[in-house]
């Protein structure tokens, strides 16, 4: 068996039209987990010191950000973490090309 890499991978599984739009569905979703990490990383804030401050469990905040079961986290829940980290929520949204 061949020892593929990530980007090969990807590509290969990408040529296959349900694989491609699947995963494109969920880009935004994982583009959103990325950039709560980030944000949470840049304030120098662990998962459970960010559950403290939200009133919630560590494990709720791995959830949100591994994204281990596939799941779309209400705009309250992106708010109340952005708010926690002293920030709020703009939603913008962008014409598909």
């Amino acid at each position: 068996m061949d020892n593929l890499s990530y980007k090969s991978f990807k590509k290969e599984a990408l040529k296959d039209s349900e694989t491609k739009k699947e995963y494109e569905a969920l880009a935004s979703v994982w583009d959103l987990r990325r950039k709560l990490i980030r944000l949470r990383t840049e304030r120098g804030i662990t998962q459970d010191e960010i559950a403290k401050i939200m009133g919630t469990n560590k494990s709720n905040i791995s959830r949100l950000e591994c994204g281990e079961k596939v799941s779309f986290p209400t705009l309250a829940t992106i708010s109340k973490y952005a708010q926690a980290l002293g920030y709020k929520v703009n939603v913008q949204f962008e014409a598909i090309s």
